[in-house]
């Protein structure tokens, strides 16, 4: 059996999208991976003190041993939140449309 596992770490910003494929010890922790990347070198403003982390979707925390083939995600966070957005658009009488144009 291998000592390294394959993995991959997602970071994205509005304007651009970074995928990397890395090769990590085994038992390596997703902070780990992350310190690993690059990518705090890479983006200055990428503070994990802020950004949630998760695994394919799903929330974790900083410790969590990764697992071959495991898609490691830094999410920033959101500007609004989309409950209140609808729920002002709701209020204000606003209803979103399909296409452009007038109604």
């Amino acid at each position: 059996m291998s000592d390294n596992i394959t993995i991959e770490i997602v970071y994205a910003l509005p304007e651009k999208q970074t995928l990397l494929r890395r090769s990590v010890p085994a038992g390596s922790t997703v902070m780990e991976a992350i310190l690993a990347s690059g990518l705090i070198e890479k983006f200055p403003t990428l503070d994990l003190a802020v950004h949630k982390l998760g695994i394919f979707g799903k929330l974790t925390k900083a410790d969590a041993v990764l697992r071959e083939k495991d898609r490691v995600e830094i999410y920033r966070p959101l500007l609004a939140d989309p409950k209140e957005v609808r729920r002002r658009r709701a209020e204000e009488g606003k209803v979103m449309k399909k296409g452009g144009g007038e109604a």
